[in-house]
């Protein structure tokens, strides 16, 4: 899509007219007095949450904000494959994957050789590597995700909106044993008169710090950010422009001799570019004079990185300066010794780094998707409270991880280049070398959850060798049996809390006597040890909690849809309606029709024996079985539901 040429206006750029594309604030309304979850802060981890929660209908939530409605314009822009991968659970992928900039080539810039106050390329390489996942790395306004997500509360069961104008004043933790045991109190930022206060008091059984880098929920419960000090300012802007520089449509990296560093990033609709430029060093506990500060002198100093090409700039939707500085939470929940966590901290309110590797967002909106269904399984009462624990057992780990990577990404990146006047700067190639080898981290792809109740040992790993136990499903190309329609099997997982368990047959001929999804269909349908059995509530839908799908080897025409047993053809809705889609094959297609890539090879199954797959709610690897192992099967989903 090409938007943005006649000016920036936020929004749906589908609209002709820009004022059609404005939102009409929630009406105001009154906090409730009781909530099972309240939310603090409307960022991308926030709404994150909201949205998960508001797919489960029977949780009472509410999400407040200090700002007086929607963000509009500016903040994080990058979105890695691992968050689009999320995004398609919420079912609002095609959306951003269209409006967005895709990223496929990253260009290094270096001082020239024969002019070293001039700039010229050094390289390109592709910002993706093949098959890392079948989702874009994307450019696209944070405003845009946060519509998104905002459109999934409204048309959730509970029709979830923000209060907003809400500035948090006091957080207590009471009784532990108590219904409602954490009390806040908020005050009203809009009032009839500047003598008067108005407080809002809130009861809740969880609440969720997402309030950022000032976070007044870590505050609260006496925790802090510690790590490196602020010494590095950049600034930042969001330009519509032209341009003699050749690379203005590629993400660019770029090493000037004396002028700084710069990185361009391209942004949605054909014709805007989000520059960060380097600023100066800072002393120690010195703050960026942000009142000497303007977009023109950011300009100027990016003409003088750039040259000896120029800019100019038509106009200026967005800018802002910010100090560089990796910091992590000394908790991310408020548990101790004596009692279990009922205040948890996410996003930018646990960890701060510099925005120039994209994982900001990626990460605060990854820590939520983490917590959002485990904190749904333990207030439905399908899980024990203890499952919380891992909460930040795993994230707290990632957490540390994208500090050191930050450190060393933004420090590489502020150096001056390596040259006879300057021996101990920075190689461009090395810096190259290390864009590259990170890839999989800077795609969101590279996590991977150690053994817990949640996660297993992997002693069957052997059996998918591609799909590994605590990284997320690496999704893969199939055929739908039912439609005979080519899709991704990783899109089968929707944001609705429930695990699924994928059955990778065998050699066998399909649902035949030998066939080894055939019997696990009747050990499901038919055992009193069945998971299925054992954990649906009475009255749910039989996928509801456990999803089983199956997958074959053999050319989806030669399953027959009679041959298929109850166990992958429940019965859904108030009607009873068959579901035709639980069945796939891999795909046999030509490869001139876009085939050809089989699901067995790309993920390394054991096409003899196939294997059983479960993966958790958030999408990551659980564990890995024999396809005969009921006993194993039974006994992880033992340890994770009651």
């Amino acid at each position: 899509m090409q938007f943005h040429q006649n000016g920036f206006h936020p929004g749906d750029p589908r609209y002709s007219d820009p004022q059609d594309a404005v939102v009409a604030p929630p009406i105001k309304r009154p906090m409730p007095k009781e909530v099972d979850v309240l939310i603090v802060g409307c960022g991308p981890a926030g709404l994150n949450m909201a949205a998960q929660l508001s797919q489960f209908g029977n949780i009472s939530v509410a999400i407040v904000d200090q700002k007086d409605d929607r963000l509009l314009v500016g903040q994080a822009d990058g979105i890695a494959c691992r968050t689009i991968e999320m995004f398609q659970a919420y079912g609002f992928a095609d959306q951003i994957i269209q409006e967005g900039y895709q990223v496929n080539e990253a260009a290094f810039w270096k001082p020239d050789a024969d002019k070293p106050f001039e700039i010229a390329r050094s390289g390109k390489v592709a910002d993706v590597a093949d098959d890392l996942s079948e989702m874009p790395h994307l450019i696209i306004n944070q405003a845009r995700v946060h519509d998104e997500f905002l459109k999934v509360m409204q048309q959730s069961a509970i029709k979830l909106e923000p209060h907003y104008q809400r500035k948090l004043l006091s957080l207590e933790v009471g009784d532990a044993s108590a219904e409602y045991p954490v009390t806040v109190q908020l005050e009203r930022m809009v009032n009839f008169s500047q003598y008067s206060q108005e407080i809002e008091t809130v009861k809740a059984k969880y609440v969720i710090g997402c309030d950022g880098a000032r976070s007044a929920v870590r505050s609260a419960i006496g925790k802090e950010l510690v790590g490196d000090p602020l010494n590095q300012a950049w600034g930042v802007m969001d330009i519509l422009l032209n341009t003699d520089f050749p690379d203005i449509r590629l993400k660019s990296l770029i090493h000037s001799n004396n002028e700084g560093n710069m990185l361009i990033i391209p942004r949605e609709g054909g014709y805007m570019v989000r520059m960060y430029v380097e600023l100066d060093k800072l002393k120690e506990n010195e703050r960026v004079a942000r009142d000497q500060m303007t977009a023109e002198v950011l300009i100027a100093a990016g003409n003088r990185i750039l040259a000896p090409y120029s800019i100019d700039v038509k106009q200026v939707a967005w800018w802002s300066v910010y100090e560089i500085g990796q910091r992590i939470t000394t908790a991310f929940d408020d548990s101790t010794d004596d009692r279990a966590a009922r205040v948890f901290l996410a996003g930018d309110a646990c960890h701060t780094h510099s925005p120039k590797a994209g994982q900001g967002l990626n990460t605060s909106v990854m820590d939520t998707w983490n917590l959002g269904w485990k904190l749904a399984h333990v207030l439905t009462g399908r899980a024990d409270e203890s499952l919380l624990t891992t909460y930040s057992a795993e994230r707290r780990e990632y957490g540390q991880a994208l500090i050191d990577f930050d450190r060393k990404f933004s420090a590489m990146f502020s150096a001056k280049p390596k040259s006879a006047e300057n021996p101990d700067g920075v190689d461009p190639a090395e810096f190259q070398r290390y864009f590259q080898l990170f890839g999989e981290y800077t795609a969101g792809v590279s996590i991977q959850y150690r053994p817990s109740i949640m996660v297993s040992d992997g002693i069957h790993q052997e059996l998918a060798t591609g799909l590994t136990v605590g990284k997320r499903f690496h999704s893969a190309p199939v055929v739908r049996q039912g439609d005979a329609k080519p899709v991704q099997l990783g899109h089968c997982h929707t944001a609705n809390g429930a695990y699924r368990v994928y059955a990778f047959a065998g050699n066998a001929a399909p649902f035949s006597a030998d066939c080894g999804v055939k019997a696990l269909c009747h050990f499901l349908a038919e055992d009193a040890a069945s998971p299925v059995k054992k954990y649906t509530p009475a009255g749910a839908e039989m996928d509801s909690i456990i999803d089983v799908r199956a997958v074959f080897q053999q050319h989806h025409q030669e399953v027959n849809t009679a041959d298929i047993p109850a166990a992958l053809a429940p019965l859904k809705g108030t009607l009873g309606l068959r579901d035709y889609e639980k069945v796939f094959c891999a795909d046999n297609r030509p490869v001139s029709s876009g085939g050809g890539k089989d699901i067995y090879e790309m993920r390394g199954i054991n096409r003899e024996h196939g294997c059983i797959v479960i993966v958790r709610p958030d999408q990551y690897v659980a564990e890995v079985l024999p396809l005969n192992d009921y006993a194993g099967l039974s006994q992880f989903f033992a340890g994770v539901l009651k």
